[in-house]
């Protein structure tokens, strides 16, 4: 599928990953923010200067689940935008 049909399953709570991807257990999901916001963690405040405990909205992003095991926050490059090889996982 294309990418455009992927986003669509992702923020409807589908998996998503790509054929041609070369990590074994890559896959990108919908992290869905937190609108109502929530108290900045001791991390957060090292890195902003936002002191710890004050409450911030988080929009949503793309998280990609990389083939280390760990999460991060993930934009699609202009290949990964353009394949067609994009399933649900």
């Amino acid at each position: 599928m294309n990418f455009s049909d992927a986003l669509v399953a992702c923020k409807a709570g589908k998996k998503i990953t790509r054929t041609g991807w070369n990590g074994d257990g890559m896959f990108v999901v919908y992290q869905r923010g937190y609108p109502n916001g929530i108290p900045i963690n001791s991390n957060t405040a090292l890195a902003t200067g936002i002191a710890e405990g004050t409450v911030r909205r988080f929009r949503p992003y793309l998280m990609l689940h990389a083939a280390d095991g760990s999460f991060v926050p993930w934009l699609a490059s202009q290949s990964d935008l353009l394949e067609d090889d994009w399933i649900i996982s």
